[in-house]
């Protein structure tokens, strides 16, 4: 008889990972005493003094200690197990992935309904605005930038560019020659295309970390230029009183004529605020439709084939320009879109809205959720915006260290720590698999392990 194979089994150094834990410890507590351990205020004479605030401190080391001994006791483990047997796609069971979607729909469409059952008119807005909203933006930036990134793997550290572009397109032309918004969505996102084709011709021979250098450099220079250009911008003062968006011409105030005298309800600002979120819900659905169905065109084959290798892309016979510059263009046209939306919700913009840190946050949706999966793109957004303004919430824990202690202050280091857990857990996105846009006789889902590294 064959003898049976023993079970795989993976040792754990419990010494080494006390030892690990103890050093971890020490760092720790060394990083975190300057920066959380001890605080300046001011005293009844005007005097800077050192206020420690331990027990913040004792939990931040606790937590690093926590994170070390979960690292060496199980994540380390548990890869090593992974790695020694042949990894396979993970694959959604057929009844439950033929739901996912049509759920996913139905829940953003009743999402403001819901709110409203819930949390009341007077709480609804929050909810919607703060959270719904904020986050189909970011949803639709996601997707413009998983064309350029995650399809023609074009790293592009200025998408934030294109995002301005779109805004304060919106704002001049609104205020300046009073065009309505839906008149101007389209010509914001055309502007923004023809900003990208402008990006896109002086690094056509560029590639890694040289292209991303360069994308860097044209986010910093637009916004430099709405810094200087006093004139047309008004430079860091901004744009204000922007138009709004109306309900085909009926506006949202309580004169007369608004939306709630017309209907006959009682004026409130929910109404506008819904009215905003199944804008913005159309606007990424209809990105959403359109990014998919160019991805099975030959434009989207071309992407993939250019991310894959550009030299066998262009054996093929591949025009590589006219690839790249149709990716820039309709990456940007999509965040143009999204910012003449922005400019028209907030009423004001100025170039603070518009940092490195923006391109760096959606940046970090499309990597975090797998780069060429639109699914991928949509939960990152959630966890990551969605994140943010949880920590608004978390009023509790002042309750635990003090009533000057402000969640959203570390939401940067949850953010950083999360992202690290992921990278570990998750190299390659939280969806690591694609479905190919060509197949022979059946379609199967692609192993992240198949392919180059956050290329999956």
């Amino acid at each position: 008889m064959a003898q049976m194979a023993a079970p795989e089994t993976t040792d754990i150094d419990v010494v080494g990972a006390l030892k690990s834990a103890v050093f971890t410890a020490v760092i720790a507590f060394g990083l975190f005493l300057p920066l959380i351990g001890l605080k300046t205020t001011q005293d009844i004479h005007n005097e800077l003094v050192l206020e420690p605030r331990f027990p913040l401190l004792l939990t931040f080391v606790a937590l690093a200690v926590a994170g070390s001994l979960l690292m060496s006791l199980v994540i380390t483990p548990w890869r090593a197990r992974r790695l020694r047997r042949a990894e396979q796609p993970t694959r959604v069971p057929p009844a439950l992935a033929r739901w996912i979607a049509p759920f996913a729909l139905g829940f953003v469409v009743v999402y403001p309904v819901l709110v409203l059952l819930t949390a009341g008119f007077q709480g609804a807005v929050k909810w919607i605005d703060n959270f719904g909203i904020q986050i189909l933006i970011y949803v639709m930036l996601g997707f413009g930038l998983n064309i350029v990134v995650g399809l023609a793997g074009l790293l592009d550290l200025g998408y934030v560019a294109f995002y301005a572009v779109g805004s304060y397109s919106y704002a001049l032309l609104a205020k300046t020659f009073g065009f309505s918004f839906y008149m101007l969505l389209p010509l914001a996102g055309i502007l923004s295309a023809f900003w990208g084709i402008l990006l896109g011709f002086p690094v056509l021979r560029l590639r890694g970390d040289y292209l991303a250098i360069v994308t860097l450099a044209f986010g910093e220079i637009i916004r430099l230029v709405l810094i200087n250009w006093v004139p047309v911008t008004n430079g860091y003062a901004g744009i204000g009183g922007i138009p709004r968006p109306s309900f085909f011409g009926i506006p949202f105030n309580a004169d007369d004529n608004g939306f709630a005298a017309v209907f006959g309800l009682e004026f409130s600002p929910i109404y506008r605020t819904i009215y905003l979120y199944y804008l913005i819900l159309a606007l990424v659905l209809l990105t959403a439709f359109v990014t998919t169905r160019l991805r099975r065109l030959p434009i989207g084959r071309a992407w993939e084939a250019l991310r894959e290798d550009e030299i066998a892309c262009r054996s093929l016979g591949i025009n590589t320009t006219n690839t790249k510059l149709t990716a820039f263009a309709l990456g940007a046209m999509f965040a143009g879109f999204a910012g003449s939306f922005f400019a028209a919700r907030q009423g004001f913009i100025s170039p603070e809205s518009f940092t490195f840190l923006e391109s760096a946050t959606i940046l970090s949706i499309v990597v975090l959720g797998g780069m060429g999966s639109q699914s991928g793109v949509a939960i990152a957004a959630i966890a990551m915006i969605g994140g943010t303004e949880i920590l608004r919430e978390l009023d509790f824990l002042k309750d635990w260290f003090g009533n000057d202690f402000d969640p959203t202050q570390y939401r940067m280091l949850v953010f950083g720590l999360a992202m690290v857990l992921i990278m570990i857990v998750r190299p390659r996105g939280l969806i690591a698999t694609r479905a190919p846009s060509l197949f022979l006789k059946a379609r199967k889902a692609i192993s992240g392990a198949l392919v180059g590294e956050g290329q999956g």
